[in-house]
């Protein structure tokens, strides 16, 4: 049987155990063309609270008693006449919160468990890896010598973000919730300073580590923290937003930044960025990326969970901040 996480109603606020409905459906066939693939690994990742809203955004929401979305990693384990996938290959691609999928192979990609384990591939050389690379990079336009301020600093994305950003020659700080992800951030990522939001006051924190403003923020938390930043904004600085986990599970309307004059005083920009937009260049960033691996500038971390049966509390991890790195979930039964 397939064990299936089946999206059952919109959540308002934090998402509650009744979101879903795991089920025990039979192991679907392949059609022609189709592969059927064995998932291991399922990704989590806080834009899947996004996916469960209604309206208009940069993906259709996941549709009421569809399989929850997720990118996965498995193995094939059928294929019927499909012509790029055999019986063995390893992919990634988006299978969902389930235990078997079925698929025509589109936008699915092969990787190879010999050169890293099958968890990097939806981490550090999947689709948060990739994040952080084009968001920094061709967003960011980092160059060196910048002061570079990363929020979710010690997340999937955000530790990628600061080591790419010490890679390129930048002064790198992070802001990280709790004393143990600031010791992390500087003892093993090598950032220049790390402010706990936590523990201190957001604006003291950037004054100390920040005394001379931000050339780029990275932002994947939004609300007072964005705004913290925007007031200690450089000439021409740039903010990349990739997310606002801070507002994701909020009942009332979302808050937009007081201190947003700051982009006009100091010719800021302030720019939107989703990974897909770059799909067509993700094999030269892995390659890039699995290179500086191989060098030691680029240290990956995940935070594995396992069990169908424990999506929610897992999936709960992303916003108590109770993880390290980034979140996947174990599905395979062995």
């Amino acid at each position: 049987m397939n064990k299936q996480l089946i999206f059952k109603k919109r959540p308002l606020g934090l998402p509650e155990q009744d979101t879903w409905e795991l089920q025990s459906n039979p192991i679907p066939e392949p059609g022609e063309g189709e592969v059927l693939i064995q998932q291991h690994y399922i990704s989590l990742d806080p834009a899947m609270r996004g996916w469960m809203n209604e309206g208009k955004s940069y993906i259709e929401p996941v549709q009421i008693d569809d399989v929850m979305r997720a990118g996965s990693v498995g193995k094939v384990i059928k294929s019927n006449n499909h012509p790029k996938f055999k019986e063995g290959d390893y992919l990634t691609g988006w299978g969902g919160v389930q235990q078997y999928s079925v698929t025509n192979g589109d936008n699915w990609y092969k990787v190879d468990p010999n050169l890293a384990p099958l968890p990097m591939y939806i981490g550090t050389l999947g689709m948060p890896g990739m994040t952080a690379y084009f968001g920094i990079l061709e967003v960011g336009k980092i160059k060196e010598g910048d002061t570079v301020l990363v929020s979710g600093a010690a997340g999937a994305v955000g530790s990628v973000v600061g080591q790419i950003a010490k890679i390129k020659g930048c002064r790198v700080v992070g802001i990280a919730g709790g004393e143990k992800k600031c010791k992390y951030l500087i003892d093993e990522l090598g950032y220049d300073g790390a402010i706990d939001y936590k523990a201190e006051n957001i604006h003291a924190g950037l004054k100390r580590e920040c005394p001379k403003g931000i050339d780029v923020y990275f932002d994947n938390v939004g609300g007072e923290i964005l705004d913290a930043a925007l007031a200690r904004l450089r000439m021409h600085a740039r903010i990349v937003v990739c997310g606002a986990i801070s507002q994701y599970n909020n009942k009332v309307a979302i808050k937009g930044p007081s201190n947003y004059l700051s982009l006009l005083v100091n010719r800021a920009t302030m720019q939107g960025m989703v990974v897909m937009d770059y799909a067509k260049d993700y094999g030269k960033a892995a390659m890039e990326m699995g290179g500086w691996m191989a060098q030691g500038k680029l240290k990956s971390k995940e935070d594995i969970y396992d069990g169908i049966e424990n999506f929610h509390e897992t999936f709960l991890r992303l916003f108590s901040g109770e993880k390290m790195g980034k979140l996947v979930l174990k599905v395979i039964e062995e």
